[in-house]
């Protein structure tokens, strides 16, 4: 009487614990569940390129710095901004620039 009241007992139990690991699953592959695994991950992706951008970024001034240093060049007022490149080019060009009229083709104006 007592071994048949223990292995219900006990079957009844692993019952218990497979319903609810087999519920939990089930609910981690719902498609709200899914896209917001998806949401957290791509933040987290974010951060990480972020962080992977900035210290390219430290690795580039710092770069830049030596560089100047190794061959006697100034370096900008402010080492987090680039110095102004092409602005000098664009704003003495000898080509003004021309401008056109354009006209997009209406397919409808001949039918």
């Amino acid at each position: 009487m007592f071994r048949r009241t223990f292995w219900f007992t006990a079957g009844a139990a692993a019952g218990v614990w497979a319903t609810t690991k087999v519920t939990r699953k089930l609910k981690q592959l719902t498609p709200e569940s899914l896209a917001a695994q998806a949401a957290d991950k791509a933040i987290d992706a974010g951060h990480k390129l972020r962080e992977f951008a900035v210290d390219v970024r430290a690795g580039m001034v710092r770069r830049e710095a030596e560089l100047g240093e190794a061959l006697g060049l100034e370096a900008p007022a402010d080492p987090a901004l680039p110095a102004p490149r092409r602005i000098a080019a664009i704003e003495h060009s000898e080509h003004p620039r021309t401008t056109h009229s354009y006209k997009p083709h209406n397919r409808n104006e001949d039918h």
